[in-house]
């Protein structure tokens, strides 16, 4: 080979190796059922007022997505058991107790990859005791937990190396800076403009059909409570045995996606963020 063809070459290495290589994180194809775009996807505020600006922080940061606006509309849940309504999602925070979770986000999925409702639960078991109740904490959980519900998945997910500056990076540090892996760790609080192009990519295909609630709130909320899934309607799906059976693991191994299958060709298909500092793996199934 000659000089300049290894310098050439060299120069290419170079400059490839000083590109940042990110990769898809959409969450197996879930996305909601639109025929068009932009769309708007309402979130139902069924959290305190503790939690109230920390949902609004998340809605209005997805909001600045080209092809996603989310609005928040009055809650149709009891936060207890947080059951969903038709065509939004449903956003509630309880004292769910010692499971092991700090948040989960679980999706009904029928024809395969269209969601047709969903909720957010953030525990205050966890987020009441010193550790997690913090606003970095609050800001990145929820934030993670109401991306799920449109189809988003992590970015990455060992919990001790460098903030990737978004809130689908499972992290140790939420809030970064000199308490990270490097002094100059990024806040993993809100998205990046990789979670956004993501979204994109998602959303860049339009559907026949809608899955997303164009109906009055209240009335779509007591048609939903009327009609919930018979197989899961007496059953709140906090504690993990409930979820049905492990289907994604990170990095460390332990069990952080779980499918149930309830008949009629749907799904409930739950997102686990473990708090960091509990047992975890496949024995709290068990339980």
């Amino acid at each position: 080979m000659s000089m300049t063809r290894r310098m050439i070459v060299l120069f290419a290495l170079l400059t490839l190796a000083a590109v940042p290589v990110f990769a898809s994180h959409s969450w197996d194809g879930y996305h909601w059922a639109r025929t068009s775009n932009p769309f708007t996807l309402k979130t139902g505020d069924n959290v305190n007022s503790t939690w109230d600006p920390y949902l609004a922080g998340a809605v209005s940061d997805w909001s600045q997505s080209t092809v996603l606006d989310m609005s928040i509309v009055a809650g149709g849940a009891n936060p207890k058991n947080c059951r969903p309504t038709s065509g939004r999602i449903e956003v509630c925070n309880s004292t769910y107790g010692n499971n092991g979770w700090l948040g989960i986000a679980q999706i009904w999925i029928t024809g395969g990859t269209h969601i047709t409702q969903a909720t957010t639960k953030l525990n205050d078991t966890y987020f009441n005791t010193a550790t997690y109740n913090t606003p970095p904490w609050r800001r990145l959980v929820a934030c993670q937990e109401v991306a799920h519900d449109f189809g988003l998945d992590h970015q990455d997910e060992t919990f001790d190396n460098a903030n990737l500056g978004s809130c689908m990076d499972y992290t140790n540090d939420p809030d970064g800076g000199a308490g990270g892996a490097s002094s100059n760790d990024p806040s993993n609080e809100h998205p990046n403009s990789h979670d956004f192009q993501q979204i994109q990519t998602i959303y860049q295909h339009v559907d026949s059909t809608t899955t997303i609630s164009v109906l009055q709130d209240s009335l779509n909320a007591m048609a939903t409570k009327l009609s919930q899934p018979t197989t899961v309607a007496g059953d709140d799906l906090d504690a993990p045995w409930r979820w049905g059976t492990p289907a994604g693991w990170d990095s460390e191994g332990t069990p952080r996606v779980f499918v149930l299958n309830t008949g009629g060709g749907e799904r409930v298909i739950t997102h686990v963020f473990w708090a960091m500092d509990t047992p975890q793996g496949q024995q709290r199934f068990d339980e």
